[in-house]
């Protein structure tokens, strides 16, 4: 049987790693060992490739100034060495993908928020994915002040951090754009909540779909 990829979204502060590693905990415990492995990763950074290009992208220095379409295609590197090197193989396996963005984020940042065109965006996702789409897309909303002020607390922001409120507002209202267009695999989840609640409608999601999945009963 072929694997599941699960793809939390959201603009900065919405809480997507938290959850995922409180989702993780809780498929753990609720699958139990059946072999079905559970694997956390993450775009950028999650190959060994894509370790190095999070740090161009996210945490280069300031004097160097990094274009929009060169952040564009250094996100397509990253993604296709992921898909290939990660995704692909763990799926054939039948394995279970919790990924920290993925696609949508691209259309999402680089689409809306930096106004690159949509169609160029959309060829590029094609080519860096090979087709692959996820199975379930978790959409993690929060006001884009609420999410800001939770980065501004972590401190030490990075680079896509850093930009100014209207790109992070471009950017929520290009993830609203994408549920409405993809209501078969978006589900917008507030992320308003306490992160107790917000975990337990996660889990509520999950479960009818790992029902539909014929992964439990």
């Amino acid at each position: 049987m072929r694997g599941k990829l699960i793809v939390f979204e959201g603009i900065e502060g919405c809480g997507k790693t938290t959850q995922i590693r409180a989702i993780e905990g809780w498929l753990r415990e609720k699958l139990g060992s059946d072999g079905l492995e559970i694997v956390v990763t993450r775009e950028p950074g999650g190959t060994r490739l894509g370790q190095h290009l999070r740090e161009l992208l996210l945490h280069c220095d300031e004097k160097a100034l990094l274009s929009d379409r060169a952040e564009l295609l250094l996100y397509a590197a990253d993604r296709a060495e992921h898909v290939g090197g990660l995704l692909k193989p763990h799926l054939a396996r039948g394995n279970m993908i919790l990924c920290d963005r993925f696609t949508d984020s691209t259309v999402a940042y680089q689409g809306y928020g930096r106004g690159l065109d949509l169609g160029e965006i959309d060829a590029l996702n094609r080519i860096a994915t090979g087709g692959l789409e996820p199975d379930l897309t978790l959409w993690l909303d929060v006001p884009v002040e609420a999410g800001l002020n939770r980065v501004q607390v972590r401190g030490n922001g990075d680079r896509i951090e850093r930009a100014d409120l209207e790109f992070h507002r471009r950017v929520r209202e290009g993830f609203a754009h994408l549920a409405r267009t993809h209501p078969h695999r978006i589900v917008r989840v507030s992320g308003n909540a306490d992160r107790d609640r917000v975990t337990r409608d996660i889990q509520t999601i999950l479960t009818q779909y790992l029902i539909k999945w014929k992964i439990i009963d």
